[in-house]
């Protein structure tokens, strides 16, 4: 008998089940049998249990179990997590299917989105989703850029409206239009009141910088300078975008280096802030929704992407 004569046979049997394969998929995903018992709600000893059984039925080892260093997938076990969160995956739409008409998308929607970028691309994205599909429960989670990639990886949201900077190898994604980092300044600084709209590089380095700390903002603006031999005279560094741009507003010597530019030229407080482009320019940075490269998209993301292609087809290649 083949491998794929008793693969189908265990099948035929009952000795394949999809517990098996989701108690399989929780601990390949976190990488430990325990803390695939804390997702599920299930002993260890039962999640344990399943793979062997699922090894059994499929007649492979799946992953090597090592006391207090958790698992490793075997090659076998890579091939088998694909297929298999593709399976659930597919029941999972299955069951949503039999609930609608033919015509109305059902189920739920999770989108996730960079934080910077959530309050320009989210709001009118939700109001036209939701128009077009009523029926489908949407909600959005917002984040920064490796808290989304995890989750992508992990099942946890269905896409992510990110910045690509590279390292996005397991992902599928098109771009929705392309940003390019530029310096903001309070309106007292002599960089922003002198005339002209570019500001050098090399005039910047020395002057005190509030670094938006979150990857891959930070990343972005640091290279800029390292590109050109240059170190930056990090003054002030923050994790909140708002933040970063009150504290500029504010002082008539520091500056920022962003690349989300709201259409409001004020800080929260009302202070004035004042955007200069950056020479040489910076490389654009494009702006890209993503969805994990071994899942296929359900109908309801599907219906998402099609509407982020229409909403900025028509503006590329340039910012919303």
């Amino acid at each position: 008998m083949t491998t794929g004569d008793s693969v189908g046979a265990g099948v035929a049997r009952g000795e394949l089940t999809f517990r098996q394969l989701l108690h399989f998929i929780a601990a390949a995903e976190i990488g430990t049998i325990s803390g695939a018992a804390n997702r599920l709600q299930f002993s260890p000893s039962a999640i344990s249990a399943s793979i062997t059984e699922l090894e059994r039925a499929l007649g492979a080892e799946l992953c090597i179990r090592r006391r207090a260093q958790g698992i490793t997938l075997t090659s076998a076990g890579r091939l088998v997590l694909t297929r298999a969160k593709r399976l659930v995956s597919d029941v999972s739409e299955l069951g949503w299917a039999v609930h609608g008409d033919g015509r109305d998308l059902v189920g739920p929607l999770v989108v996730g989105c960079f934080v910077t970028l959530a309050p320009s691309l989210l709001p009118r994205l939700l109001e036209e989703y939701e128009q077009r599909h009523p029926r489908v429960t949407i909600d959005f989670v917002v984040g920064a850029q490796d808290e989304l990639e995890h989750a992508l990886r992990s099942g946890s949201i269905d896409v992510a409206l990110m910045y690509d900077l590279g390292g996005l190898d397991d992902t599928n994604s098109f771009v929705l239009y392309k940003a390019r980092g530029y310096a903001l300044f309070g309106q007292k600084h002599p960089l922003a009141v002198r005339p002209g709209h570019t500001v050098a590089l090399e005039e910047l380095a020395p002057e005190p910088l509030v670094l938006f700390d979150q990857t891959p903002s930070s990343r972005y603006a640091m290279s800029m300078f390292l590109e050109r031999g240059l170190t930056p005279n990090v003054r002030h560094t923050t994790h909140a975008f708002e933040l970063t741009r009150s504290i500029v507003a504010r002082s008539d010597s520091a500056y920022a280096i962003l690349v989300q530019s709201p259409a409001n030229k004020q800080s929260y407080e009302g202070l004035r802030v004042i955007e200069k482009d950056i020479d040489p320019p910076p490389r654009l940075v494009p702006v890209v929704v993503a969805w994990a490269a071994d899942v296929e998209l359900s109908a309801r993301a599907r219906a998402l992407t099609d509407i982020l292609h229409d909403q900025y087809e028509a503006l590329r290649p340039g910012p919303p």
